[in-house]
């Protein structure tokens, strides 16, 4: 089994990079994933993570070296140009930028914030490389790399994965906060399907909701969910996106008003986020987001989620 890693260029039209017929991605390399037999789970997991940041390490290489120093390319006419090749945006789902960022799954890999300060209201200030980079110093003062156990408990302290060397700590304007960025499909499509969605269930009921989705009248071209939606098993980001598009008008009238105005909060920011907008109107709409958020867990009960 194996991660295939891909490589693009950050000035292609996004039009073009979401079509793979277009080839606007290359296969760098295919990230073995390897089975190692120690008895512990987590060293395990520990001695996997090492695997893959020295594996990127290795790979990509000539970019770090082309971003210290630069290289002469080619441009579509043929024209020379001295060009540096930082690392703009890596794109992955959240477990993999936790990977990435050389953080443990209860902190995020962007901020400084913890799982128990997830719901806050105020931006937590970034994590930066010199600041993980610091925190892996620390650890290893403390306890011996190669002792795997004792090295995990240090690392668990400062919010850290147990990687030692991370493939970003030579890559010059390398920032995981800045070049982990949020993916569709997993951090929009999912989420929706995975909270807002389940909500709305709670909310209306299982029963009332698949109702509703029955009678909705789609569009040629458009998915329908005649038997609903809180029953479906295997389902695709497709399916994600066509939910999305019915549940405002789906519980419109079967909920509380503020409930109502949250989910569409949410969606709001999810449709949003995705378009080229001014950085003060997708503001204006993160701020929605997080009181949309606040109403939802206060409709279902749960002050603090």
């Amino acid at each position: 089994m194996a991660h295939p890693l891909l490589l693009s260029l950050a000035n292609i039209d996004a039009d073009i990079h979401s079509k793979g017929l277009l080839h606007s991605h290359v296969l760098l390399t295919l990230l073995l994933v390897a089975s190692f037999v120690h008895k512990q789970t987590r060293v395990r997991s520990l001695l996997s993570n090492r695997l893959i940041h020295e594996s990127l390490d290795l790979v990509l290489k000539p970019l770090k070296v082309a971003a210290a120093v630069g290289i002469m390319m080619s441009d579509p006419v043929g024209n020379l140009r001295y060009c540096f090749t930082p690392l703009v945006a890596y794109i992955a789902d959240t477990p993999k930028e936790s990977l990435l960022a050389c953080i443990g799954p209860k902190a995020s890999p962007v901020s400084t914030a913890t799982y128990k300060q997830f719901g806050d209201s105020f931006r937590h200030p970034s994590r930066t490389a010199a600041m993980t980079l610091d925190d892996i110093i620390q650890a290893c003062s403390m306890a011996d790399p190669d002792d795997f156990e004792s090295f995990l408990k240090i690392a668990k302290r400062y919010h850290l994965n147990g990687v030692i060397k991370p493939f970003f700590r030579d890559w010059p304007l390398c920032e995981p906060s800045i070049f982990i960025t949020p993916e569709l499909l997993h951090h929009f499509h999912r989420l929706f399907w995975d909270h807002d969605l389940q909500w709305c269930i709670v909310v209306l009921g299982p029963d009332e909701i698949d109702y509703r989705y029955s009678l909705v009248q789609t569009a040629v071209g458009y998915r329908s969910f005649g038997e609903g939606v809180s029953k479906l098993k295997q389902v695709t980001g497709r399916d994600h996106c066509a939910a999305q598009r019915y549940i405002v008008g789906v519980i419109a009238g079967g909920v509380p008003p503020k409930f109502l105005a949250a989910i569409s909060a949410l969606l709001d920011f999810h449709y949003l986020a995705q378009m080229p907008f001014p950085r003060s109107q997708v503001s204006y709409h993160h701020r929605r987001r997080k009181a949309g958020l606040k109403w939802a867990s206060q409709a279902l009960g749960n002050p603090q989620a």
